[in-house]
């Protein structure tokens, strides 16, 4: 009779850490796409026309439009803060990096919420009002706002998301500049072995890589 053995045969190591390698992949992937697109939407956004209206100017009316620029400037230089964060990820490690994946979540978040809060704002046409007309108690008159301020809240919110990825998942993300194991830990470099170290050329090869040809 055969017995068949019921001792569980143990992974190898790279078999272990192949989903743990894929899976920081994929949100290596998201959060720069996420982080990417957000940044261009916000910045696009800015720039267009947020709200529309009317000045009274001697018996008749001038057209005014005020951009997000116009507005707010808050959301466009924070698409600014979480891109340089984005890249400030990859550029340190452990407590470094949660910090700056908090700001790229906070960046996020800020332009976000000045984005919303400017979606109704009329002070900025009231401003241009004023100095059209020559008359600081002038407002703005028939004032209608466009989706665009919506369009930035959408791409402050994608920032944000990238930022809680960054959060969650940026300890398993390589560094810049860093060699690891398949684990995630660092390898040391090892210096390659001069083939002939009689041979000048040899020499000078092993130099300009930056190892000691002596072996030492």
């Amino acid at each position: 009779m055969e017995y068949v053995s019921a001792v569980p045969v143990p992974q190898s190591r790279a078999d272990s850490a192949s989903p743990a390698r894929a899976g920081g992949r994929r949100t290596l992937a998201a959060a720069l796409l996420l982080a990417a697109a957000g940044a261009a939407v916000v910045l696009l956004a800015s720039g267009q026309t947020w709200a529309e209206g009317h000045a009274a100017v001697g018996g008749g009316s001038v057209p005014l439009r005020a951009t997000g620029q116009n507005v707010t400037g808050v959301p466009a230089a924070l698409a600014i803060v979480g891109l340089a964060a984005l890249v400030a990820v990859f550029a340190v490690r452990r407590a470094g990096r949660l910090l700056v994946s908090g700001l790229l979540a906070l960046s996020g978040a800020g332009a976000a919420l000045a984005a919303f809060l400017g979606a109704d704002d009329s002070a900025a046409l009231d401003e241009k009002a004023a100095r059209t007309s020559g008359d600081a108690a002038e407002t703005i008159s028939g004032l209608t706002h466009t989706a665009w301020p919506y369009v930035t809240f959408a791409g402050g919110l994608l920032l944000l998301i990238a930022g809680l990825l960054a959060l969650r998942f940026g300890a398993a993300w390589p560094a810049m500049g860093g060699r690891y194991e398949r684990d995630g830990s660092p390898r040391a470099r090892k210096p390659r072995a001069v083939k002939d170290p009689e041979r000048p050329e040899e020499l000078w090869k092993a130099l300009d890589r930056g190892e000691d040809p002596t072996g030492v």
